[in-house]
């Protein structure tokens, strides 16, 4: 499914073979009965959701709205695939260790899998950078135009990059596009700190794609350095000759860096249209979402004795403040988190309302898969504000011992778990949109990765450092629930090996490929508190 729209502006493939070969007519006929079948599969999938747990059946607007908010998000995904993965498959290419239609097949089938195998702990990373405000009516009109806003303001900028061939990051414009609706609802909504960004998460979420493209760089040059030390094999620092493939064991690593780097990439940058896709439908169809259905009964005990210590805790620290009943507790929860003032004994007395209640509830459903649809979003809506409040408390200034701070850890962590989870058919579309669009349009940052770069061929040494240091970085950010840019890992690698190896830089893509990476945030910003401002207004 290759890029056939490839201008002559686009230097020579220096004997690349097979680049400008389409898939023909049986792989776009195979590639369109893919993309139906998993639309298909998303609608039965669904509809047999929301028949589980007895939903009414949504009312043909808001289907529609649900339908297209999910063919927008799974737009970005695909979008993300022949953007981001092209990275994976340049080296293999460029070596000639694969075809390139192999290649870009191989490295989908390991987005496919890498999507269907992560752990969902990037998914939620994106979502707590969103206003707390609008996750919370993320069902409304509000909702809606947050959500499309920030996804088709990342579509937006990653489609033009990727049209001037420049190897952008989908993770900087999604997350760009997420500051721009935070800072546009608070400019049009309030000043307090549930209307807007969180900062210190994102400051966070910024460091790590600020710190990935220099590791990458210089981790690579150190690579290929150590590599040139101890392997002494000339053809491995030498570009490739004729149109064959390298030696066979070459071959094996180069191919392996490549199934490595494709199948973290799945699963750190699939995940991303993953949570928003689950803020869909829990706005969409509360009732089949907004809880962990998957939870059972026997998950209720532990759930209750950790309530118990975590009521202990707040209970110590509430200092003998009278315990408020429910309403009053989520009133004052609330407040203190739009002020971030949660270090005071009211606070606590009213976390421990709250958690108390929470509680009482699923004891007396049993379980939080049997809550019932009348109290499914209101249980969730204090879940949610709870965890918020635990993921904030240390930041308050809180004076909280070693095992507090492990028992509230714990306690979060199951309120994350009864709100956050992700059902297997939204992870088969993600992993067939990313998968998918791998197979689409990725010869034009192919072609920047493997030629712009550097001024000489890349060699076996360098797309194999390149690539080890990407996979293995993004991997360990995966660990870490952080969000990191494929693409600037492993073409400031890619830049890195050049510069070790004293191939020479050119000029003009190294300063196109700085000048997108310093623009993709505030460019992704501007177009996402645009466009909420402006849908804010359509959706009322």
């Amino acid at each position: 499914m290759s890029d056939t729209s490839a201008t002559a502006a686009l230097p020579s493939r220096r004997g690349v073979p097979g680049l400008d070969r389409g898939a023909g007519p049986g792989g776009i006929i195979a590639f369109l009965l893919v993309l139906v079948a998993g639309l298909v599969y998303a609608v039965v999938s669904l509809v047999a959701d929301m028949n589980a747990v007895h939903e009414d059946p949504l009312a043909v607007g808001a289907f529609a709205m649900l339908g297209l908010a999910l063919l927008i998000a799974l737009g970005f995904e695909f979008v993300n695939g022949f953007h981001d993965t092209a990275n994976a498959v340049a080296t293999v290419i460029y070596t000639r260790s694969l075809t390139p239609l192999v290649a870009v097949i191989w490295s989908g089938a390991f987005n496919f899998l890498g999507v269907m195998l992560s752990s969902g702990a990037v998914a939620y990373a994106i979502v707590t950078l969103l206003p707390v405000e609008l996750i919370l009516q993320v069902g409304s009109g509000a909702g809606y135009a947050m959500i499309f806003a920030l996804l088709l303001a990342a579509i937006i900028w990653n489609l033009g990059t990727w049209a001037l061939g420049l190897p952008n990051s989908s993770s900087h414009a999604l997350i760009g596009s997420v500051l721009g609706v935070g800072l546009a609802n608070q400019l049009m909504g309030g000043r307090d700190a549930t209307s807007g960004v969180d900062w210190g998460q994102a400051i966070n979420i910024l460091k790590a794609l600020a710190f990935s493209p220099v590791c990458g760089f210089v981790l690579a040059a150190l690579l290929l350095l150590i590599l040139k030390l101890v392997v002494r094999r000339k053809d491995l620092y030498e570009a490739p000759k004729g149109d064959g493939p390298p030696p066979l064991w070459i071959r094996c690593v180069l191919i392996s860096t490549c199934t490595l780097v494709s199948f973290f990439h799945g699963g750190n940058d699939g995940q991303k249209g993953m949570g928003l896709i689950m803020l869909i439908l829990i706005g969409a169809a509360p009732t089949a979402y907004a809880l962990n259905r998957t939870m059972t009964e026997a998950a209720t005990p532990g759930f209750l004795q950790q309530s118990q210590r975590a009521e202990a805790v707040f209970a110590a620290h509430a200092a003998g403040a009278p315990k408020p009943d429910g309403a009053e507790a989520r009133s004052t929860v609330n407040a203190a988190l739009k002020t971030k003032d949660l270090n005071r004994p009211q606070v606590y007395a009213a976390l421990d309302a709250l958690a108390s209640d929470i509680a009482a509830k699923v004891k007396d459903y049993g379980a939080i898969r049997t809550v019932p649809a009348a109290q499914t979003p209101n249980l969730r809506s204090d879940m949610y504000i709870l965890a918020e409040s635990l993921r904030v408390l240390p930041s308050t200034g809180a004076a909280l011992t070693g095992p507090e701070q492990d028992v509230l850890k714990s306690y979060a962590a199951l309120l994350n778990e009864g709100t956050r989870y992700i059902p297997d058919w939204v992870k088969v579309c993600v992993a067939l949109a990313l998968g998918l669009g791998t197979m689409v349009g990725w010869k034009r940052i192919v072609v920047t990765v493997g030629e712009r770069i550097g001024k000489t061929h890349l060699t076996y040494a360098q797309g194999a450092s390149a690539e080890i240091v990407a996979a293995g970085t993004i991997g360990l950010a995966e660990g870490y629930g952080l969000p990191v840019s494929t693409t600037h890992i492993l073409s400031s690698g890619v830049a890195g090996t050049m510069a070790a190896n004293g191939s020479g830089l050119q000029a003009s893509t190294v300063r196109n490929l700085a000048l997108a990476w310093i623009l993709t945030l505030p460019a992704a910003i501007t177009l996402a508190g645009g466009l909420f401002f402006i849908l804010r207004h359509v959706f009322r």
